[in-house]
């Protein structure tokens, strides 16, 4: 029986190839590892990102557009339009209209209209055709979880004059609806397709009322706190509250800066988040959304 045997030349030529596969398949399968992480991390920050930009943007799309200013926590706040405070200010807040209470029925909850001139419309009630206040109650306290009322809501009038400073209630509590673009209200026993004032012993009287309106029962905020950015909800600045009263939801982790600007009524927000891939090593990404 015949015995083979690896010659010199064949030992040191497996030598050789060994000692290759070491070095550069050790660094190839390496490589392709930091390849594949990198890979996983891109994705899932991009679907995360994506998420809260849209998340922030399908609330600003229906915004009261006077209403957004920009908020830099216990310093000051500004119209966002004309914001100094566009590279300092880590909170953007709206008041939105209640876009849900119109698409929640068959028939929306309110109608977005005052009759001006119908004999239910005085200084203290007004006549709103075709609104339910009973089903606007409702629908509130279930978007709000119970933590709001048709009480917690407000009128703004479409046409009227805006005044960031005092007429939405950022800096404080609305006591006379002469003085305020937003005017707080209440249902009436008196039928459910009307409107009373929600400021104690004040009336409508004197306050610059218009035909159409949009109803709002919550302000909203975006807030870029450490690493987190956060969304504020069901809190009313008209009733002195501020979005620390609100309820919040995580957004996203690991967000490094959070932007926003205003070109006229338009609005531009920027989320750049990043993470570590591996020591040393960081991936970050950022998305932007324009909001008409």
């Amino acid at each position: 029986m015949r015995r083979y045997a690896f010659t010199l030349i064949e030992l040191i030529f497996v030598i050789v190839i060994m000692g290759l596969l070491s070095k550069f398949g050790v660094e190839f399968l390496a490589r392709a590892y930091d390849s594949f992480i990198a890979s996983s991390i891109n994705n899932s920050l991009q679907s995360k990102s994506a998420m809260a930009v849209e998340t922030i943007a399908t609330r600003l799309q229906f915004r009261i557009k006077d209403s957004i200013i920009a908020r830099q926590p216990g310093v000051t706040y500004q119209a966002l339009a004309s914001s100094t405070l566009a590279e300092s200010a880590t909170v953007l807040e709206w008041i939105g209209y209640d876009i849900d209470g119109m698409r929640a029925g068959a028939t929306p909850s309110w109608s977005g209209i005052i009759d001006l001139y119908h004999p239910n419309t005085t200084a203290a009630t007004l006549f709103s055709p075709q609104t339910n206040t009973t089903d606007i109650d409702a629908s509130i306290a279930a978007l709000s979880d119970g933590g709001s009322s048709i009480s917690s809501a407000a009128l703004y009038f479409i046409g009227s004059n805006s005044d960031i400073t005092a007429g939405y209630g950022w800096g404080g509590a609305i006591a006379d609806h002469n003085n305020s673009t937003i005017h707080p209200i209440n249902s009436t026993g008196a039928g459910t397709d009307r409107f009373v004032t929600g400021i104690t012993g004040v009336n409508f009287n004197g306050a610059d009322l218009y035909e159409y309106y949009q109803l709002a029962w919550s302000a909203y905020a975006v807030s870029h706190e450490g690493a987190n950015l956060w969304l504020y909800y069901d809190y009313q600045p008209w009733l002195g509250e501020t979005y620390l009263n609100g309820k919040k939801v995580l957004l996203m982790q690991n967000v490094d800066t959070f932007r926003f600007k205003a070109i006229g009524s338009i609005v531009k927000i920027q989320v750049c988040v990043n993470q570590s891939i591996l020591v040393g090593k960081e991936y970050s990404l950022c998305k932007e959304k324009t909001i008409f």
